[in-house]
């Protein structure tokens, strides 16, 4: 069981930093990019970061989940509630953003040296 519960930790991490990691390349270069490039994009620029400090609520309560699960191996309520939560996130945000950013991406580039 320690083996289980150490695997899913080590995933829940890597998956949480690669979301992390993605969305500071986004907050630091393509947004910007974006917003400078086309004035027009600033509303959705705009939703799409104030959805990453949602994100990152939703993180960090994976972790204290998985803080919590490790105190109490046989409750997995809290685990699944904050996966849930942070899986419903996502999938809303990747959503948003895919409908909002491919055709502007496209044209524009993510950064202004790369098209």
């Amino acid at each position: 069981m320690r083996q289980n519960d150490w695997t899913l930790g080590a995933f829940c991490s890597r998956y949480c930093r690669v979301v992390t990691q993605h969305h500071a390349i986004e907050d630091q270069s393509v947004f910007p990019h974006l917003r400078s490039a086309e004035a027009d994009l600033a509303p959705v620029i705009d939703r799409l970061t104030e959805e990453h400090l949602v994100i990152h609520d939703a993180i960090e309560a994976v972790d204290q989940a998985l803080v919590h699960h490790i105190q109490h191996p046989d409750d997995f309520d809290p685990l699944q509630t904050a996966i849930d939560v942070l899986t419903d996130t996502l999938l809303s945000h990747l959503s948003y953003e895919e409908h909002e950013l491919v055709e502007p991406l496209a044209r524009l580039g993510f950064e202004p040296t790369r098209l």
